[in-house]
């Protein structure tokens, strides 16, 4: 069975850093590609960053490029999202997702992963 357990979420204040962990099991995240999204109140689900199976360098939304981290540790089977210089907009739930057929060009997509898990709350104020 496929699982993927989001955590790390919290209240920081702006400036502040935070460091998300997606837990998988059931697959290997060496042969698969995962990808953290967000949602805030009232707003649609927006890529955050992804790593695919086929490439090293990793995949980012230029609202986060030059402040997150994505990494992953295939002996943990877990992927990290290190999130640093947070401002009042990041404030949102952060999940992660998972896919073993989805192709570059359609990572930024969270309808074309196959499996996610519940979300963790990432709350930046002051």
């Amino acid at each position: 069975e496929v699982q993927l357990q989001a955590s790390g979420g919290g209240l920081v204040q702006p400036g502040g850093s935070l460091r998300l962990s997606c837990a998988a099991s059931g697959f290997a995240i060496r042969r698969a590609a995962v990808a953290w999204f967000r949602q805030a109140p009232g707003k649609e689900r927006e890529f955050v960053a992804a790593f695919h199976r086929n490439s090293d360098k990793p995949l980012y939304a230029d609202s986060v490029k030059g402040r997150f981290t994505i990494s992953r540790d295939s002996t943990a089977n877990t992927v990290y999202l290190q999130m640093n210089s947070l401002e009042p907009e990041d404030t949102a739930v952060y999940d992660c997702r998972a896919s073993n057929t989805i192709i570059l060009s359609s990572l930024r997509r969270p309808q074309m992963y196959a499996y996610w898990g519940r979300g963790t709350l990432v709350t930046v104020s002051s």
